[in-house]
């Protein structure tokens, strides 16, 4: 080969190369949310390893397409982060990585037994080597506000320039970290990392409260807090699940106001979307449309940030079944309260679900999916605790660009073939093709257009995740622990079904030439050999 035609060669695949390979910093690897990646050659099978079920280890000696695999917890519903070389991702502690995690058995002085707290892990990317974690203390209030045994649920945001990574955790914080841990000292304004682990900010400790050591260069390095449940007096039911939103210096995160087991809502005037600064922590402004006072359950959706012509506006899924349209700038609210104005909203729920009773099959949900805004149109699916089971569903194309209540004006199309969801879409404008699940376990391929049905899978489990989109493969992880690739096209094609060793809640996540696949027990590298 001529060596000018040679290097024309290599240059051109080094720019496809820059092209396809890229970080998934936050949860839906951009802003508008929209589960689509670049990256192409990616594996529709994999074969992860066997788990020994006598020592609980994980036997990768006949793996494929595997490139390492790392314990977490034993029970994982945050989605992995990948960013700056590291992978981020909530886990809870029932394998510890520090023993000061640990106490003293009851029945067997002479064992320890993992303290339950909620982590956040950092990884090593390239060869899964652990880095450090963020140990989070349960709230008091018991497993109605902080379920026990339950991790961190949130994706972190992470902006690796800066080297920081957001989170929100199970005790209804926001926190800021050193995307380096302690390794490389204490930074930032807040050195109380040992008191926020023990659970005891400001206080002396109380009895019962866990007599931590001082951290350690593994544990995480917090660089400033917000204290949502106290500041703002909200209320998280279960668990405090959303993903903050980073749009360059402004953090938006979703409170997780909710009901409480009686079905009363303590906090129905504290807001369900906030605004802060991602530098400092401090708060920018918040919601005032009534989101709280109409929840039906609990407020646990994600913000979307998008452009339509020239406006800016953040997209949340509202615990009323409603979705919004917020001005991102924060204006002063009729009380001096900064607030973040509303543009539009619309109720995702068709009349027929709206007329019956929340909690009956055929009745009205929330919004738990995060909703998807591209090209001025925003895709966003109902859904409810899945505690609550099957039942009817609505996904919803809006036209972004109207204003006031669009119910009618701004509706574009609905389907209503679906059942509850929790997912998010993933769109393909060129193909015109929107591709999104249900609980029940189905997988739509829809007209993007139309919003008609052109084929519907059935994955044979449960899905909490959402389905992803990498090159030309389409991927979607089931309850029952299987990794399902279909062809991201027009024709229902099954490329292949690859079976974990536990279920896969968690969406996997497509980064630099590989796939991050967290199941209940396991963090797993995917990329073909």
């Amino acid at each position: 080969m001529p060596i000018p035609l040679r290097r024309a060669l290599l240059a051109s695949l080094a720019i496809s190369s820059a092209c396809i390979a890229a970080d998934w910093p936050q949860w839906g690897g951009t802003p508008g949310k929209n589960m689509v990646s670049g990256e192409a050659g990616l594996p529709a099978e994999v074969q992860p390893g066997k788990v020994d079920e006598n020592t609980g280890k994980l036997d990768t000696s006949e793996a494929k397409n595997l490139r390492w695999a790392q314990r977490l917890g034993g029970q994982t519903y945050g989605n992995p982060t990948v960013a700056g070389g590291k992978i981020f991702v909530g886990t809870n502690n029932e394998a510890p990585r520090d023993t000061k995690y640990t106490r003293a058995s009851a029945e067997d002085p002479n064992k320890r037994e993992p303290v339950d707290v909620s982590c956040l892990y950092a990884f090593d990317e390239k060869d899964g080597k652990f880095l450090w974690q963020l140990a989070v203390p349960k709230l008091t209030g018991g497993k109605y506000v902080d379920w026990e045994n339950i991790g961190i649920c949130s994706s972190p945001a992470v902006d690796a320039a800066n080297k920081r990574v957001y989170v929100v955790t199970n005790r209804c914080d926001v926190v800021c970290l050193d995307t380096e841990g302690l390794a490389n000292g204490n930074e930032g304004p807040f050195i109380r990392e040992a008191e926020y682990v023990a659970g005891y900010i400001g206080d002396a400790p109380k009895a019962g409260k866990p007599q931590l050591p001082a951290p350690s260069a593994t544990d995480g390095d917090i660089v400033w807090h917000f204290d949502m449940y106290n500041e703002l007096g909200v209320y998280p039911h279960y668990q405090t699940a959303s993903s903050p939103l980073l749009v360059g210096d402004k953090l938006f995160v979703c409170t997780s106001n909710s009901k409480d087991w009686a079905n009363h809502i303590p906090a129905p005037h504290a807001p369900t979307l906030i605004c802060l600064d991602a530098k400092t922590g401090k708060l920018l402004g918040v919601e005032k449309s009534g989101i709280s006072e109409r929840t039906l359950h609990s407020n646990w959706s994600s913000p979307a940030y998008g452009k339509v012509g020239d406006r800016e506006m953040v997209i949340f899924g509202g615990g009323d079944g409603w979705c919004y349209a917020f001005d991102p700038n924060p204006i002063p609210g009729p009380d001096g309260t900064p607030i973040l104005k509303e543009i539009w909203r619309f109720d995702a729920n068709p009349k027929e679900l709206r007329a019956k009773k929340y909690g009956a099959t055929d009745g009205p949900s929330e919004i738990v999916a995060t909703p998807v805004i591209l090209d001025g149109r925003v895709y966003v699916c109902t859904g409810q605790n899945p505690e609550n089971g099957d039942g009817n569903g609505a996904l919803s194309c809006i036209d972004a660009s109207k204003t006031g209540d669009i119910t009618e004006s701004g509706k574009l199309w609905q389907f209503t073939k679906i059942g509850r969801s929790l997912s998010t879409p993933a769109i393909l404008p060129d193909q015109k093709l929107l591709f999104i699940s249900d609980y029940a376990g189905y997988l739509f391929c829809l007209n993007l257009d139309t919003g008609e049905q052109i084929w519907k899978h059935d994955t044979e489990g449960r899905i909490w995740g959402s389905s992803v989109v990498a090159g030309k493969n389409l991927y979607i992880g089931n309850e029952a622990g299987n990794l399902i690739c279909l062809a991201a096209s027009k024709q229902k094609k099954v490329l292949g079904t690859s079976a974990f060793d536990g279920p896969l809640f968690s969406t996997v996540v497509p980064a630099n030439g590989a796939l991050i696949v967290a199941s209940e027990k396991f963090l797993y590298s995917v990329r073909a050999k």
